[in-house]
């Protein structure tokens, strides 16, 4: 059968940049086997769970572009693990009939007590197994029971995973975890195990952070006699110093990429190549990662986020992308500066200006920011340097040429560039002595797209106005 796979995220609150790692490499090894990629929201936590968290995990996926294949699951368009707390429950007394789980009656006092003793001669604390072979009979009045798992007490438990190899620890380390809580809440060791098995998961691709629970979990697929889907544990994301990446490393929700300006493809691009290669390359399209990808080209050790990288990999996307797109992408960050949303003739000059913009820019931040000036109505912004550059002579030069553009039949980027090269060389200047302060005139800074074709795009009556508001 083709595999089935599932990205699994707690809606605690954003959907973290590692996470969307982890939902890309199940995402594309679906594609690329022909599987089915599933989510799933592990939503038992009711406190810290909210709507609004799920919201923003399946904005930012379907931002991603990682499309799930059961989005038409139900109302919810996921599964979800809250809603299966019955069947968890379920599970776990089976396990009890069925000799591989039992009733522990230990109250929280005699636990805390066994931990303490168990760290004042320097052992594990874990479990002892005091109600193992108990019976009911013997149990306190008015405690609620927690199930625990009957794991095996002598062996190994070995794990055959896709990334790391062959890892076995001995069953003397695991001890008898709890399955279902004394309210009959499922812990959530045992509600992964009982939902991977009803979706029929076939490959969990996850983070390395969840190693140690797969140990657990293998024991409770023996316990059910369960066939036990292959693991595949990815290498931990590290920050540019080298520590886990966080909030201090200044952006790790995928929302914040979106509103930093980055594109889609760029962000799918570059992690994928966090922890995973194909020889040298750098720039994968998704068609060539989806052809291409495989358990072979993960590595082990951990990668370090390189936010230089990003911009390189997003500058590369930008320069590819179709123009009008960029421009519905980048309005709203224009119009964030401007407190309106742009016209429709506006969004066309836009389109229009992004050959000339796109390739100066990392993000659509940056886009925006050089793009401004074309929408601004009223006086333009000047900055400091580009203020110096008008000074009364290049003012009379200006107001000297803004009548002969006045006569320029056809209003091109050729056309003005002719008329100052024409006018610099009857003057005796280099070209830019007047170019220079034609920028400064109609874009209010001494940094711009070559201005000539920024004139010919803000047309002849809107580049007059700009001079004729300089020079009076």
């Amino acid at each position: 059968m083709p595999p089935i796979v599932r990205f699994a995220p707690s809606p605690t609150g954003y959907l973290h940049i590692g996470g969307a790692r982890t939902a890309l490499f199940n995402w594309l090894y679906a594609k690329h086997t022909g599987g089915k990629f599933l989510l799933r929201v592990e939503d038992t936590d009711r406190e810290r769970s909210t709507p609004e968290s799920v919201q923003t995990i399946l904005d930012g996926m379907l931002w991603l572009g990682l499309d799930w294949d059961n989005k038409d699951y139900g109302d919810r368009h996921y599964y979800s693990q809250f809603a299966e707390r019955e069947r968890h429950a379920e599970v776990a007394r089976q396990m009890v009939a069925n000799g591989t789980a039992y009733y522990c009656y230990a109250t929280p006092a005699e636990l805390d007590a066994m931990r303490a003793e168990q760290k004042a001669k320097g052992l594990p604390q874990r479990y002892d197994g005091r109600w193992r072979d108990r019976s009911a009979a013997d149990a306190p009045a008015g405690v609620k029971p927690v199930i625990r798992l009957k794991a095996p007490q002598t062996g190994e438990t070995t794990v055959h995973d896709q990334v790391m190899g062959t890892i076995t620890v001995p069953n003397s380390q695991l001890d008898d975890m709890v399955l279902l809580r004394g309210d009959g809440t499922p812990t959530y060791m045992h509600a992964v195990v009982v939902d991977d098995h009803d979706m029929g998961i076939t490959h969990v691709i996850r983070g390395d952070d969840h190693m140690t629970n797969t140990f657990r979990q293998v024991q409770i697929y023996r316990a059910m006699g369960w066939e036990i889907p292959a693991f595949a544990h990815l290498p931990m994301i590290l920050g540019p110093d080298g520590a886990k990446l966080s909030k201090r490393h200044g952006a790790p929700a995928v929302s914040d990429y979106r509103d930093r300006g980055y594109l889609p493809e760029a962000i799918r691009n570059y992690l994928l190549r966090l922890c995973w290669a194909h020889g040298d390359d750098e720039i994968i399209s998704t068609e060539q990662a989806i052809e291409w990808f495989d358990f072979g080209g993960i590595g082990k050790s951990p990668a370090r986020f390189d936010f230089a990288k990003l911009g390189s990999v997003n500058a590369h996307y930008i320069k590819q992308a179709d123009d009008r797109r960029l421009a519905e992408l980048a309005e709203p960050f224009i119009a964030r500066t401007l407190g309106k949303p742009l016209t429709l003739a506006q969004m066309d000059l836009l389109t229009r200006a992004m050959p000339d913009l796109k390739p100066r820019a990392q993000t659509l931040v940056e886009i925006a920011e050089m793009a401004v000036f074309y929408f601004h109505d009223g006086a333009l912004p000047m900055d400091d340097k580009a203020a110096k550059l008008l000074t009364p002579e290049a003012k009379q030069h200006l107001a000297v040429l803004a009548e002969r553009m006045t006569g320029l039949p056809d209003f091109t980027a050729e056309a003005v560039e002719n008329l100052f090269r024409s006018y610099a060389e009857e003057k005796g200047l280099k070209l830019g002595g007047v170019a220079q302060p034609l920028r400064a005139a109609l874009t209010g800074s001494t940094v711009s797209p070559p201005i000539f074709g920024v004139a010919a795009l803000l047309g002849k009556e809107e580049s007059l106005r700009r001079i004729k508001g300089i020079v009076g």
